[in-house]
C-alpha cells in the first residue's frame, strides 16, 4: 500500500474518532524588510504620513504630493517631488503566492524601448530595478513653434513585491541620475522606502491598481476650487 495512502486512511480515522492527526511543522521563511511595509509590519517611527487610502506617504520636509485625477474627480496617481526630481507611486493587488516585479519588470522594459527610453537592469536599495533614461515632455522656451518637446531624462523604476500587494516606483529628475542615486542619502529613496501599503482585505484581480482617495484637506481644497473660489490643483506640501 502506497504510503501516502496509508497516512491518509490514518488522518480519516482520527478524526473520526475526534482525535486531531498530528500537527505537520513547516519552515515558513519571512523575509526581513526595511521598508516600504506593509500596514501589518509598519514601524512605530513617528513620521507623519498622508493618508490616500492605499498608499500612506511620507510627510519628509522640503517635498510636495501632487495627486493626478480623471474625469470623475478621482485619485489615479500620486507624486513626491523634491526639488527638480519626482517620485511617481502606485499601488497594485497581487497573488497570495507568488511575485509578480520580475514580470512587471520585463514588460516595462519592453513598453519603454518602444517608447525611445534606454534601460537595463540593475541592483538598487530594493532589489533588481531598471535604471537608464526615458523620453518626457518639457514645455518649449518662448519662441519655439511647438507648446512641448520631448527630452532625454533620467529614470529608475523601482519595485516591491509585499503581501498581496505590489508597489511600483518611477524616479524621474538628477536624482534617478545623479551619484547618489540608490544610496540611503538620496531623498525619494528614503520616501519610497518609508511608504506604508494598505491593502484591505477585498479580493481584486491581480495588478488591478488599488483605489485612492484624497486626504480631507485636500479634498476640501478641491472643492473649493470647483466651486471657482481659488485657482490651482490639489498639491499638499509634505
Amino acid at each position: 500500500m502506497p504510503l501516502g495512502r496509508r497516512r491518509n486512511r490514518i488522518d480519516r480515522s482520527l478524526r473520526e474518532r475526534g482525535v486531531p492527526p498530528e500537527p505537520q511543522h513547516r519552515e515558513r521563511e519571512v523575509a526581513a524588510t526595511t521598508g516600504p511595509w506593509d500596514l501589518a509590519d509598519a514601524p512605530d517611527d513617528g513620521l507623519p504620513r498622508l493618508d490616500l487610502g492605499s498608499l500612506r506617504l511620507p510627510a519628509l520636509p522640503g517635498m510636495d504630493l501632487r495627486v493626478e485625477l480623471d474625469d470623475q474627480q478621482r485619485v489615479v496617481g500620486a507624486t513626491l517631488a523634491a526639488g527638480d526630481s519626482q517620485l511617481q507611486v502606485a499601488v497594485f493587488a497581487a497573488p497570495r503566492a507568488g511575485e509578480i516585479w520580475s514580470d512587471v519588470r520585463e514588460d516595462l522594459a519592453k513598453s519603454a524601448s518602444g517608447q525611445g527610453a534606454s534601460l537595463r537592469e540593475v541592483e538598487g536599495p530594493f532589489g533588481p530595478e531598471l535604471a537608464g533614461t526615458i523620453m518626457a515632455a518639457v514645455a518649449a522656451r518662448p519662441g519655439q513653434p511647438t507648446s512641448s518637446q520631448s527630452v532625454r531624462v533620467p529614470a529608475r523604476f523601482l519595485g516591491v513585491d509585499g503581501p498581496r500587494w505590489f508597489l511600483r516606483g518611477v524616479l524621474t529628475g538628477p536624482e534617478a541620475g545623479s551619484p547618489a542615486a540608490g544610496s540611503a542619502s538620496a531623498p525619494l529613496d528614503d520616501a519610497f522606502r518609508a511608504i506604508v501599503v494598505v491593502r484591505g482585505t477585498d479580493p481584486m484581480p491581480v495588478r488591478e491598481q488599488l483605489p485612492l482617495v484624497l486626504p480631507p484637506e485636500a479634498a476640501a481644497q478641491l472643492a473649493r476650487e470647483q466651486a471657482g473660489e481659488q485657482p490651482g490643483g490639489p498639491v499638499t506640501d509634505a
